[in-house]
């Protein structure tokens, strides 16, 4: 993850065209704004206009010298809010001369590796970037006969040898890199691209064979420099034998001494917890205090101002809260998981946790001790074995089931951030491709403004609902899922709350009218950054139609009303 800060200066028209000579830029009519873009340490002006659109400055990032990545890669972020809207213009956004910018890099955690015999068999590995050369030595000699061992693998990069420990973060810069490896005497190995994943190809020689838990309740046993437990507020909670199971997985990996490994992706602390083998992922931190915007986060964004995150709505530090949220809220179609048992919901979200961990791998800027003060709270998630994100496919390779499932998780819980790279894939036997979301940090906002839903534009969205999801939705109900959340521990702020009710209130009704997955989109998201959603007019017009003094389910009443009226509408 690379942070860059963008500072952006008033520039003189008199001197536009001598600088623009000087800096080797092209000269662009109108208001200009000369942005200086500084990763690692490099400055690099670029110049942009005020009627450029988010997509636009981008795309001339991307074509920068020495500025590394795509523009799908990129996260920009201005006086504390992401520039999320590519349509939308750098001015709506209120950047002006003398504004700062904070340009996110975010490098793909998965390297994609093809290992073949000479004997035709071939073998696929994803290898996360942050894993080291002989993590995958050890993975070419489990795979049994015809590779080759640890110890008599060598691996070299343009003649020198790999040491070990080397990670493949190092030796793989960027999305874009070929690397060319070769394993000395036993093997040849050389990498070509792939799409956008380094693919190596190594031919082995056949004939070698809650929440408010008190820092001092939990006692760290002596000689021990690590914990976890489950955050437990309500002792009549049952903690599912699956999410004990996980946390138990996560601290025998611990035990064992094997590090968290913080992931490339995303603009907050996330992660991976390891097995106690070392060799496969269990969960997934992510740390309150190293949320987007938190005092601890780790990637260089400016602390909030007014602790608002990154989306309109949201607060920092309540993002573990919204990923259980969305984990307790996502009913298997059996029913209510207290009731079903069941892992996995409808959507898909991985099974979810309040947990409190203690690890000096975490980011602690002020220095650590292995003490109760340096604990952190956060969620911890099953890490669920994936090919890839949605951003490597295009929408076609989705079933339509798989879908609608992702946007009633989305329309029901407001999300603020969905898009197509924090939606998981994983392909089953049969050639079924299963769909899995993931980061809800951002869902249940207090207001709709930062609404975004990716798949609003998948042709899935315009099909209509399936009679099993239909049921599914009528199903629903606000206040039983509002008194659910509170027997997690989480007592939901009233205005989240009431995007809850709004939010379902809309879904039943949409789909009691035969409206597509797409239609009821649109009427939650806004078509641009400055013209309010539909959603945001009801709610408007509902508050100013309502006398002084009116109580919450007078307020909805008048929600459900107008709500009615111009559904009927736009059904006409």
């Amino acid at each position: 993850m690379s942070v860059a800060d963008v500072a952006l200066t008033p520039i003189f028209k008199e001197s536009v065209l001598w600088q623009n000579q000087q800096l080797g830029l092209e000269t662009y009519p109108g208001e200009s704004i000369l942005i200086y873009l500084t990763v690692n340490g490099a400055v690099t002006p670029m110049r942009v206009l005020e009627s450029d659109s988010i997509a636009s400055v981008k795309m001339r990032i991307q074509t920068c010298k020495g500025i590394v990545g795509n523009r799908k890669k990129q996260k920009l972020v201005a006086g504390g809010r992401e520039l999320a809207r590519n349509d939308s213009l750098i001015k709506d956004y209120g950047v002006t001369a003398g504004n700062v910018l904070h340009l996110v890099l975010r490098l793909s955690n998965l390297i994609f590796i093809v290992v073949r015999t000479t004997c035709g068999k071939e073998f696929e590995f994803q290898i996360d970037r942050h894993r080291n050369v002989r993590y995958l030595k050890q993975h070419i000699k489990n795979k049994g006969k015809g590779f080759v061992g640890v110890e008599d693998q060598e691996f070299f990069r343009d003649g020198e040898k790999l040491d070990d420990q080397k990670l493949f973060h190092d030796i793989c810069k960027s999305d874009d890199d070929v690397i060319h490896l070769v394993i000395k005497e036993s093997a040849e190995v050389k990498a070509t691209q792939s799409h956008k994943h380094v693919e190596l190809s190594v031919v082995a020689d056949t004939s070698v064979g809650g929440f408010g838990v008190g820092e001092n309740q939990i006692q760290i046993p002596a000689g021990v420099d690590f914990w976890l437990e489950p955050i437990i507020v309500n002792p009549k909670i049952n903690v599912f034998p699956f999410l004990q199971d996980m946390i138990s997985s996560t601290f025998d990996g611990l035990q064992k001494g094997h590090h968290p490994i913080r992931s490339s992706e995303g603009t907050g602390g996330t992660y991976f917890m390891q097995d106690s083998a070392g060799m496969e992922y269990v969960s997934v931190f992510k740390p309150m205090d190293e949320e987007p915007m938190a005092v601890n986060n780790p990637h260089g964004l400016p602390v909030s101002s007014n602790g608002e995150g990154l989306k309109r709505g949201t607060k920092v530090g309540e993002g573990a809260f919204r990923e259980v949220a969305a984990y307790v809220l996502d009913h298997p179609k059996a029913g209510r998981r207290l009731v079903s048992g069941e892992a996995i919901g409808l959507a898909g979200v991985p099974p979810t946790a309040m947990v409190k961990c203690l690890h000096k791998t975490f980011n602690h800027p002020e220095g650590y001790e292995c003490s109760s003060k340096h604990f952190k709270m956060g969620s911890l998630q099953v890490f669920m074995n994936n090919d890839g994100n949605c951003e490597d496919l295009g929408p076609g390779a989705f079933s339509v089931e798989e879908v609608h499932k992702i946007t009633v998780l989305d329309i029901r819980m407001a999300n603020a951030d969905r898009h197509a790279g924090n939606i998981l894939f994983k392909r089953e036997a049969g050639g079924k491709t299963l769909l899995i979301p993931i980061d809800h940090g951002y869902c249940l906002p207090e207001k709709f403004e930062d609404c975004t839903f990716d798949w609003l534009y998948w042709p899935q969205a315009s099909q209509p609902y399936s009679p099993d999801i239909v049921d599914y939705i009528k199903s629903l109900d606000a206040e039983e899922d509002l008194e659910l959340l509170k027997h997690y521990g989480w007592d939901v702020p009233l205005e989240c709350a009431r995007t809850l009710r709004i939010s379902t209130m809309l879904l039943k009704k949409g789909v009691e009218r035969g409206f597509t997955p797409y239609a009821i989109g649109s009427i939650m998201c806004r078509e641009n950054l400055n013209k309010e959603s539909v959603i945001e007019e009801i709610i408007c017009e509902a508050q100013e139609s309502s006398l002084p003094g009116y109580t919450e389910s007078e307020f909805l009443e008048s929600v459900s009303q107008i709500m009615n009226s111009r559904l009927e509408k736009l059904r006409e």
